[in-house]
């Protein structure tokens, strides 16, 4: 058997991986497993955006190879949906259908990375932006997020020499695992230092739309600085809009070179997405006001429910407005509160350093799963508690 490669020796475990063998030992013993792990939503994909998807996989001419970029009359749509959101224009071509948001995040290190660029990773973060970064050879420098600061980080504390060797600077608000937002004097200056330095704004959008007060409607970065000439991109998904995790698509937007040379990564990685799931996509973008506001109120009940039990318990977490998520501190080691939450309590709670060092100390709740679960996790969460003051 041949040597695998370097970059899959050097390639931790998957955080989500590890945690679904976990859970898997723990069933096999009998144990009945509460997951607040993997934040997939178990909200069922809205019934008439399936009966579009029966409609369309009837048709022969949706059986072929789809699109490199994406139907033109999804990303007209979907053109059409970012104005009416976020009030900026763009042109179906500077936007490119995705197989899901996670793999257009992933391949687009491959874009812009040569052997040694820097790519500035937020810590806590996705954990794709850092793996990604050393597939394509280039070298991840962590800004620290901190609680203190809204875990918004200062762009002006990255020294002028990373930031002169910076192609990529990934930006996640709503943040995953934090839940923070960012507001438009963060994003004003990371446009100032991404002019001054030029670099590409990556800005991955996944939660912008589970919000749950309207005043409060989480930024583009595009609807703050008014330039889509500036190297920038966003990466958008249907997952979480619409509870579509296991359909596979989602979009970037943005400046039209940017989205191009992603574009070209992907003419020579896959052949598009299949043309039946992009008009349903399509069709959940017409019916948007119709899906997205229900999927919001079931997430806010369970958010205030869980907060309330972690509330009440004395456990400190992270107040915020957006995501499907729950931050709180845990303690130093928070593998260790992982581990001994499951044994002890048989409940699945994601440790915050799988994000990332900055993530040590924290963990995060998932509220991805059906309300009974749910009911039977509050009655455990006030338990935390002993483990956190261990």
């Amino acid at each position: 058997m041949p040597e695998v490669s370097k970059r899959i020796k050097s390639l931790p475990k998957y955080l989500f991986a590890e945690i679904d063998e976990l859970k898997r030992k723990k069933i096999e013993e009998g144990v009945e497993v509460i997951d607040l792990g993997i934040g997939d939503p178990d909200i069922p994909t809205h019934k008439i955006i399936v009966e579009k998807m029966k409609e369309e996989v009837e048709k022969p001419e949706n059986h072929r190879y789809p699109s490199y970029d994406g139907d033109i009359s999804l990303r007209k749509k979907f053109v059409e949906w970012y104005f009416e959101r976020f009030g900026v224009e763009f042109s179906p071509d500077e936007c490119i259908t995705l197989i899901g948001s996670k793999e257009g995040i992933a391949h687009f290190h491959l874009a812009f990375l040569d052997e040694g660029d820097i790519c500035v990773v937020p810590s806590p973060s996705y954990p794709v932006y850092g793996i990604w970064t050393g597939f394509a050879g280039g070298k991840v420098y962590e800004v620290i997020l901190r609680e203190e600061k809204n875990f918004l980080f200062d762009i002006e504390e990255i020294p002028s020499d990373v930031l002169a060797r910076t192609k990529i600077l990934w930006v996640s608000y709503p943040n995953n695992p934090t839940t923070a937002c960012a507001n438009s004097d963060f994003y004003e200056k990371v446009y100032f230092y991404a002019k001054k330095y030029d670099f590409v704004v990556a800005v991955d959008l996944a939660y912008s739309e589970i919000y749950f007060d309207e005043n409060q409607k989480p930024l583009s970065f595009f609807e703050v600085v008014k330039d889509k000439k500036i190297p920038a991109i966003e990466f958008h998904s249907f997952s979480k809009t619409f509870c579509m995790t296991g359909w596979r698509i989602g979009m970037a937007i943005g400046n039209k070179d940017i989205v191009s040379a992603l574009g070209k990564i992907k003419t020579n990685t896959d052949s598009g997405v299949f043309r039946a799931v992009q008009m349903s996509a399509k069709f959940a973008l017409e019916n948007y006001h119709k899906i997205v506001p229900e999927i919001r109120r079931i997430f806010f009940r369970r958010k205030k429910k869980v907060e309330k039990a972690l509330e009440d318990a004395g456990v400190k977490f992270f107040r915020s407005n957006a995501t499907f998520y729950i931050w709180f501190k845990c303690g130093s080691d928070s593998k260790k509160f992982a581990k001994d939450a499951l044994d002890k309590f048989g409940i699945i709670i994601t440790p915050g350093v799988g994000f990332g060092s900055g993530g040590e100390g924290y963990a995060r709740i998932s509220l991805t799963c059906d309300d009974k679960v749910i009911d039977k996790a509050v009655g455990i969460l006030p338990k935390l508690k002993e483990l956190i003051e261990k």
